[in-house]
C-alpha cells in the first residue's frame, strides 16, 4: 500500500509538472505576436528522499518531479520596419526605461511610443520614456535622466557669430597697384568676390560680400561689406565717431607651395561698427550685443588654377517653425526646423543588468529591477556592450512558434504517460484489494 501510494504521488507530480509546462508553453504561444515579448522556459527538478545504508550508498526511490523555476529567455527578436519615427527597436542588449503612472521605473523592450498632449514620449499605458537632455550650447549629455519630450515650438533666431571661406586664389592673377584704393563699386580694384547671408539678433538677413585683392608678391587682402556698407576685417571692434573712408582689410600671405603662411590661423574679426554707424541701426537688436564675429580663412590656398570657392558658411539663422524629429542609432533625439537647422536635444538611455533573468515581470512587457538582477548599467554612448536603437522599427516577440508547438506535443505525451502510470498503479491496487 505504501509503495502504491508513493507511485500515485510520483504520477501526480508528473501530471502537475506537465500541466505547468503546458501553461508556460501556452503563455509563450499566446504572446507570439506581442511586440518586445520575451518567452519563458519551464525548468524542472526531481524530488528525492535520501536513504543511506551502512556502505554509504543510496537505495531510495525518487518521489517524482517539481517545477524548479520559470526563466525568461532574452534572446534577440526579429526587427520589423514600421516607418513610424517613434517606434523604437533595440538591436542587441539593453532595455528602455519608462516612468509608470504609479511612480515606478519599469524596464521594457517594447518600443511602441507616441506623443501625449503635452509632448512627452509615452507608451500605450502613458508611461514616460526616460532619457538624458543635451546642452544646446556645449553638446554635453546630462548625467541625470528625465521624462523625454519633443517641443514643437519654433526655434528662435541666432545671430551670426562665425563665418568661414574656403577658397583658392589664382596665383597667376595680376596684382593691383597699391595706389589704387579699394572700392566695392569698381571691379578694377579687386580680383574676385563672393557673398553669403548673415543674420542679426532678430533673425533679419544681411548680405556680406567678400572681396579678394592681390597685392604684390604672394600677398592678398580680404575686404568686406554688409548690405553694401564697408566693414573692417582683421581688427578689434571699435566705434569711431567718424569712420575713415577706407575700411581695414585682412592680409593673407602664401608660401611658394600655395599654402597660407600668415596669419597662422587666419581667424579674422569682422567689425560691424561701420555698418552700425552708417545705417543708424545696430547689428545687435538691443544695441548692446556683440557687433562683430569671426571670419575663418585658414583653408585658403593660392595655386596656379582659377579662382574657386570650395566652402562658404556661417552659423547664424532666422527664426523657423518645427519641421520634424529623428532618433539616431545611438539614441540621439534630433529636432529639425524648416530653415534646415538640426538640434540634438536628448539621448534615449539604454539600460542593462548583469542577470536580467532575475528581473521581476510586471506585465505589459515590463520588468522591475531586483537585487538579484544586479546593478543598473546605463549607456550614454555607442557602447558595444549595449544594443543600437533603430527608429521606425519594432522588435518582434522572440517566441519560436514551431518549437513551442513541438514542445506542446512533447508535454502532452508526458502528461499522458503520467496518467498511464497512475492508471497502472490503480489497477495493481484493485488486484491487491480483491485478494481473498
Amino acid at each position: 500500500m505504501a509503495i502504491a501510494g508513493g507511485t500515485f504521488q510520483q504520477g501526480l507530480s508528473g501530471l502537475n509538472a506537465a500541466q505547468r509546462g503546458l501553461e508556460v508553453i501556452a503563455n509563450n504561444v499566446s504572446n507570439a505576436s506581442v511586440v518586445g515579448f520575451k518567452g519563458s522556459d519551464a525548468e524542472f527538478a526531481d524530488v528525492f528522499a535520501r536513504a543511506f545504508n551502512g556502505s554509504g550508498s543510496t537505495n531510495g526511490i525518487g518521489l517524482g518531479t517539481s517545477l524548479s523555476s520559470v526563466t525568461q529567455n532574452f534572446k534577440q527578436g526579429n526587427i520589423n520596419v514600421t516607418g513610424n519615427p517613434l517606434d523604437l527597436a533595440i538591436n542587441g542588449n539593453g532595455f528602455f526605461k519608462v516612468a509608470s503612472t504609479a511612480g515606478e521605473m519599469v524596464y521594457t523592450r517594447n518600443g511602441q511610443f507616441n506623443l501625449d498632449k503635452d509632448g512627452f514620449i509615452v507608451n500605450s499605458k502613458g508611461d514616460k520614456l526616460q532619457g538624458f537632455p543635451i546642452d544646446a550650447t556645449t553638446g554635453r549629455v546630462s548625467d541625470v535622466s528625465q521624462n523625454l519630450a519633443i517641443s514643437q515650438a519654433s526655434i528662435p533666431p541666432s545671430p551670426t557669430r562665425g563665418s568661414s571661406l574656403e577658397v583658392n586664389l589664382d596665383a597667376r592673377a595680376t596684382p593691383i597697384a597699391a595706389a589704387v584704393p579699394f572700392d566695392p563699386a569698381n571691379l578694377n580694384t579687386y580680383n574676385n568676390s563672393t557673398a553669403l547671408t548673415v543674420y542679426d539678433e532678430l533673425g533679419q538677413s544681411h548680405i556680406m560680400s567678400i572681396y579678394l585683392r592681390k597685392e604684390s608678391g604672394n600677398t592678398w587682402s580680404a575686404y568686406a561689406t554688409v548690405d553694401g556698407t564697408q566693414v573692417d576685417v582683421g581688427v578689434a571692434p571699435v566705434t569711431p565717431t567718424v569712420a575713415p573712408a577706407q575700411a581695414a582689410a585682412g592680409s593673407l600671405v602664401f608660401g611658394v607651395d600655395g599654402q597660407l603662411t600668415t596669419p597662422a590661423n587666419a581667424q579674422f574679426t569682422v567689425d560691424l561698427s561701420r555698418f552700425v554707424t552708417a545705417t543708424g541701426t545696430p547689428f545687435s537688436s538691443t544695441g548692446t550685443g556683440p557687433n562683430s564675429y569671426t571670419f575663418d580663412m585658414s583653408k585658403a590656398t593660392q595655386y596656379g588654377s582659377s579662382f574657386s570657392v570650395q566652402n562658404l558658411g556661417q552659423d547664424g539663422y532666422t527664426a523657423s517653425p518645427f519641421a520634424g524629429y529623428n532618433i539616431g542609432p545611438n539614441g540621439t533625439l534630433t529636432i529639425s526646423y524648416a530653415n534646415g537647422k538640426l538640434v540634438d536635444v536628448a539621448r534615449v538611455g539604454l539600460y542593462k543588468f548583469t542577470n536580467p533573468e532575475a528581473l521581476q515581470p510586471v506585465g505589459a512587457n515590463g520588468w522591475l529591477a531586483t537585487q538579484q538582477a544586479g546593478a543598473e548599467l546605463v549607456s550614454l554612448s555607442d557602447d558595444s556592450a549595449f544594443g543600437l536603437i533603430q527608429a521606425g522599427a519594432l522588435e518582434e516577440s522572440n517566441v519560436d512558434l514551431t518549437a513551442e508547438l513541438v514542445a506542446m506535443i512533447s508535454a502532452q505525451r508526458v502528461y499522458q504517460a503520467n496518467s498511464q502510470s497512475i492508471k497502472t498503479q490503480d489497477s495493481l491496487l484493485q488486484t491487491i484489494t480483491n485478494l481473498r
